[in-house]
């Protein structure tokens, strides 16, 4: 339990930072399902990549996991296209 004004300043914003943390986190793994499941929709791609990237530099997740999570989607997408393009 905080006990001066600083500390109890202190909770209010950790739990407001926590919360739009928790927001950007989700649409960040919404936009990326939404890219995987249509991933004949190179919109919804660039959708994803460029919400992974703004949560990344918000600071919302690490610059290294979001490389890495970009990284994993274009190469679902480049072997669904091949897969696709072989069929």
């Amino acid at each position: 339990m905080p006990n001066t004004m600083s500390a109890k300043k202190r909770v209010r914003q950790n739990a407001k930072r926590r919360e739009r943390n928790r927001a950007a986190k989700s649409a960040m793994k919404t936009s990326i399902k939404k890219a995987v499941t249509a991933l004949d929709k190179p919109e919804a791609t660039q959708e994803a990549l460029s919400v992974i990237g703004r949560t990344s530099q918000r600071g919302v997740i690490h610059r290294n996991k979001a490389a890495r999570l970009a990284s994993r989607l274009q190469r679902k997408i480049n072997a669904a296209n091949a897969a696709g393009s072989k069929a």
